[in-house]
């Protein structure tokens, strides 16, 4: 999953969110030197990402679009369920989107000490064009393409995957429903394990 299905199976605690989102720029057993909320934010990170690598519902999608983009085809379906969680938003949660994004705009700022090198780097970019919200809507999901390929030296061509998108979007939009709600109980479970094993 992307960043805001992260942030958001991270639950209602602040550390678990920024452990959750700060995970990928953390290797092996590193998070272990952080206090134990984040420490459960960045083993929930990888036992989300495990399940979803070997879902059969997310691994239609994948193979949807793995003819043409390879092993970037998980990077791609991970961005194209954000868009659909952004856009079903008020299914899932009752604070607002933008709202919830204000709120935890504010929860990095507040923990910016904490935060990994790549991740401070990264956040005036995040802040400015409004990452979380923007991805919404397809224009949105165009602009973070275009910044992956971007950053692959344009070998992926995830940009062109907005036409994918677009063709197959009810098949997109129903598969992550589908998932969607298995992760959301998967998710809570692990979170009251790691709260009582860490």
């Amino acid at each position: 999953m992307n960043y805001l299905a992260h942030i958001y199976l991270s639950g209602e605690n602040d550390l678990v969110t920024i452990g959750n989102f700060i995970a990928d720029g953390i290797k092996g057993s590193k998070y272990k030197k952080y206090p134990k909320n984040i420490q459960i934010g960045v083993l929930l990170h990888r036992y989300i990402d495990t399940y979803t690598d070997a879902h059969k519902t997310v691994r239609l999608s994948t193979k949807r679009l793995h003819k043409k983009y390879g092993h970037y085809s998980g990077i791609i379906v991970d961005i194209l369920y954000d868009h659909f969680l952004a856009k079903n938003w008020d299914r899932y949660s009752d604070v607002p989107l933008g709202e919830y994004v204000e709120t935890f705009y504010d929860s990095l700022e507040e923990h910016y000490e904490i935060l990994p090198l790549r991740i401070q780097k990264m956040m005036p970019y995040l802040l400015a064009d409004n990452w979380l919200l923007s991805y919404a809507s397809i224009d949105g999901i165009s602009r973070v393409l275009d910044g992956m390929n971007r950053r692959t030296k344009n070998r992926s061509s995830m940009n062109e995957a907005v036409v994918e998108l677009e063709e197959f979007y009810t098949e997109f939009e129903n598969e992550f429903s589908n998932f969607f709600d298995e992760l959301i109980q998967f998710s809570k479970l692990k979170l009251e394990e790691l709260d009582q094993t860490i």
